[in-house]
């Protein structure tokens, strides 16, 4: 017998379509890596070694937002072209910046970092063969995150095998009360938080081109949280990309905390109300499994001390 919720996932929907919507983005605006660059060199002491180091990873910054040549690197960082031009030579030569047809990319000593990076998380690698048998079972898409400020880091990621694409991608954060991934790693905290982590999510929503279809007040938000605080599982409801849904859990580790999240995802046709229903024991299952290898234990029930 299928199991119902109340509400159900159809009224959570109806009820989105009632809520306001965040205003457009300035297309003027600077994206979040170029901010994020500029940022590096606004709030910390400008000394003259710390200076070089900064600005040299404000530069990835900027590439990575798609500044690609030398005068959009120097308008994100605020340097001289000649400046600009030394930082980014050292870089090419240490091979974190490769030049293609007159412009600048990320470079191969990046990604070489980056692979390193990922196996020395512990947590991927446990979690991976329990990615594959969530992917195995349900033909969707499956990710891994852990949490990174107000946002969710994707730390790992397996395609789905219907033929669709999702914007995610290992190394790509996006806010977590935006996303069932994020959501699931909220679970542990005071509605308080998770107000303000909705608002968080909204600001930065309303700065990007794409708009999700579903963005609830926050009364609607916190109405929801709550009942998947108590069942240990969330939802994304189109919120964060247009027909697209998911189904998460949370992963815990040895002190119970909740340190990742992971999640099954599909568009529409593939997610019916139901569907998602019927796949909340199954993504529980497999994060238990990982908590578990982590060091996270069941709680067992209190047993009550019989008086002789």
């Amino acid at each position: 017998m299928t199991k119902t919720l109340n509400p159900t996932v159809e009224q959570e929907l109806s009820m989105d379509r009632a809520a306001s919507k965040p205003a457009a983005r300035d297309v003027d605006e600077p994206n979040e890596a170029q901010a994020s660059a500029a940022a590096l060199l606004d709030l910390t002491p400008q000394q003259a070694g710390t200076q070089t180091l900064l600005r040299g990873l404000a530069i990835l910054e900027a590439a990575a937002g798609g500044a690609r040549d030398l005068r959009s690197i120097g308008a994100a960082l605020g340097t001289t072209r000649s400046t600009t031009h030394r930082l980014v030579s050292s870089l090419v030569q240490a091979r974190y910046l490769r030049q293609v047809g007159g412009g600048y990319l990320l470079g191969p000593k990046l990604i070489e970092l980056g692979t390193i990076a990922l196996e020395q998380m512990p947590l991927t690698a446990v979690a991976r063969p329990h990615l594959e048998v969530l992917a195995e079972h349900t033909h969707d898409t499956i990710h891994l995150g852990v949490r990174d400020g107000d946002d969710v880091l994707y730390i790992d990621k397996i395609p789905g095998t219907r033929g669709l694409e999702m914007r995610s991608r290992v190394g790509h954060r996006m806010p977590l009360a935006s996303t069932g991934i994020g959501k699931a790693m909220m679970l542990d905290l005071p509605p308080q938080t998770w107000s303000k982590l909705l608002e968080a999510s909204h600001r930065v929503l309303a700065k990007v081109s794409f708009k999700p279809d579903h963005q609830p007040d926050i009364d609607t938000f916190v109405q929801r949280m709550t009942r998947y605080a108590q069942g240990g599982f969330t939802f994304d409801l189109e919120e964060n990309e247009a027909s697209i849904r998911c189904v998460a859990a949370p992963v815990r580790d040895a002190s119970g905390a909740i340190v990742a999240a992971l999640s099954v995802a599909s568009t529409i046709p593939y997610m019916p109300p139901e569907r998602m229903e019927e796949l909340i024991p199954v993504v529980q299952r497999e994060a238990r499994a990982i908590s578990q290898e982590l060091g996270w234990r069941v709680p067992q029930p209190a047993t009550r001390r019989i008086k002789r």
